[in-house]
């Protein structure tokens, strides 16, 4: 049987009515990402970084993310679950929690292809891609991802500021810049 995105969408939509949705979600992108190459053919190839929406809504919001070799965003968090369904490449998160001034360190975890990460509400990480490969995943929000207030952090002083989600895209934009360029 053919995957489509509509599936996918309503897959999620019928976890939402589940005892504890993120845990339900979970499973699902579980099932999706444990056959990478089929979730590929129904998403299509990736040639470059940046955030495709797939679903958005007041309650559920779902992306396919791919990060750029190479690429990094900084701090951040999204003020509502989250589930990352990794199905090709790797992902290296680093997690931090607010301290008196600006973040601390508290610990990491690499997502390769068949992996998948449960965020609580209240997560705040970092993406890395350190590989010559894009790294591709499923991400899933317990909400509408792209109008919540959210907080990101600078990389350097850890200073907090009002998410930017068009300078996420900019930083995206000139990943890939630097990847074609390359020889």
């Amino acid at each position: 049987m053919a995957l489509v995105i509509e599936d996918i969408v309503a897959r999620c939509r019928v976890a939402l009515g589940e005892h504890t949705p993120v845990l339900a979600v979970r499973d699902i992108l579980g099932e999706l990402v444990a056959d990478g190459a089929h979730l590929e053919e129904t998403l299509g190839p990736v040639d470059r970084g940046g955030i495709t929406t797939l679903h958005n809504g007041p309650d559920l919001t779902i992306l396919q993310v791919a990060w750029t070799p190479g690429m990094s965003l900084n701090p951040h968090e999204h003020r509502m679950w989250a589930v990352i369904g990794m199905y090709g490449g790797q992902e290296d998160n680093t997690f931090f929690r607010r301290a008196p001034v600006g973040l601390d360190a508290a610990g990491g975890r690499e997502l390769r292809a068949g992996d998948v990460l449960v965020l609580g509400d209240d997560a705040i990480h970092s993406v890395a891609n350190s590989r010559r490969e894009f790294a591709v995943a499923l991400h899933v929000y317990g909400g509408d991802f792209f109008s919540a207030e959210r907080s990101e952090w600078d990389f350097e002083t850890y200073t907090e500021r009002p998410r930017d989600l068009d300078n996420t895209r900019r930083l995206f934009e000139e990943a890939n810049a630097r990847w074609l360029a390359q020889p």
